[in-house]
């Protein structure tokens, strides 16, 4: 993935959250530069792996595989394990018409998304089986609250305001309609490294080449770039 297209999906994200009015952190706008600077200060950002996320999953055609993200707060582990502490985490969510996050599932992560604005935001929806295939039976789900039951494979739209929540081992895939989505994710603690179940073998995090200087810091950036605890 290149890194000019990084720089200009994070500017794209950035224009489109002025437009809803949505304040991100100072830190969503320090350089790689600027966060050397700040030292060891930037390491519990950098350990919980709050900030730029863009991915398009291994494949070489963002505009149809892919997503921009931000990670404003997320937990630790630890506090996880020993059921206090901070056990949550909070992400914006960045997609384009036709832009697919492939099918996947959280091992432990229980996630609400939550469509913040502009167009409908469809999500694909399977149980998995004991195999860890996509299931046939029917699945069951909260949207705002409300228990919902469709078929196999069936697609849910989420109109602006609306949300789902997925619990651990729930298949989704999801894509904007009409409109860029800003969408939400409301979640326990966040584990993008060992908590994320793809069908198909995808590489999350993706390989840079580095066709001109970054201007943010991606969480999958090296961490030499930043002091680390």
């Amino acid at each position: 993935m290149k890194r000019s297209l990084i720089n200009a999906a994070i500017g794209d994200a950035i224009r489109l959250l002025d437009e809803y009015r949505f304040h991100l952190p100072s830190f969503a706008y320090w350089t790689p530069a600027a966060w050397l600077a700040k030292g060891q200060a930037t390491a519990q950002l950098t350990k919980r792996k709050l900030g730029w996320d863009v991915t398009g999953f291994g494949a070489d055609c963002f505009d149809e595989m892919g997503l921009t993200l931000f990670t404003l707060r997320n937990g630790s582990l630890e506090d996880l394990a020993r059921g206090a502490g901070m056990l949550y985490a909070e992400k914006v969510l960045i997609s384009k018409v036709g832009q697919v996050t492939p099918m996947h599932f959280h091992w432990s992560k229980t996630e609400d998304i939550i469509n913040r604005g502009g167009g409908r935001l469809a999500i694909k929806l399977y149980n998995a089986t004991d195999s860890d295939a996509l299931g046939t039976d029917d699945v069951t789900f909260l949207s705002d609250g409300v228990e919902h039951t469709l078929p196999a494979g069936s697609i849910l739209r989420l109109d602006p305001g609306a949300s789902i929540t997925l619990p651990p081992r729930l298949y989704h895939s999801f894509w904007a309609e009409e409109r860029t989505v800003f969408a939400g994710e409301v979640s326990t603690v966040n584990d993008d490294d060992l908590d994320n179940r793809f069908l198909d073998a995808i590489e999350r995090f993706p390989s840079i080449e580095e066709d001109e200087l970054a201007k943010y810091r991606l969480v999958s950036d090296d961490e030499d770039l930043v002091p680390s605890v």
